[in-house]
């Protein structure tokens, strides 16, 4: 199952460029997370959300001005990812224990 996690937000004093309003643009950084019974892992991609609760928009970066990327440049450094690494649960290590006793049982019960 996938989920979303916020890893960073921060709202910007930049105009909105819809309603130019400069107290209602919030930035929003996600990465998503695969999750099932045996392990977990997320994601590499972290994707934007630009969002101005003024005019309840969400500003595409098509409309973006300069000083709009630079100010998502920077936050995008300061956004710390989740790490990517796989991590195993409790029951695939189990699954793995079980299996290496009957492997090891059945070269026992043969030799």
């Amino acid at each position: 199952m996938k989920t979303t996690h916020t890893i960073h937000t921060a709202c910007l004093n930049n105009n909105c460029p819809t309603c130019y309003a400069t107290d209602g643009l919030e930035l929003t950084f996600t990465q998503q997370k695969n999750e099932n019974k045996f392990f977990e892992k997320a994601e590499k991609e972290i994707s934007s959300n630009l969002y101005c609760h003024t005019c309840s928009n969400t500003i595409f970066p098509v409309n973006w001005t300069e000083d709009i990327e630079r100010v998502h440049e920077y936050h995008r450094k300061l956004a710390t990812p989740l790490p990517t690494a796989t991590k195993l649960k409790p029951l695939l290590y189990g699954i793995i224990i079980l299996d290496a006793l009957l492997v090891g049982a059945l070269i026992y019960y043969f030799t």
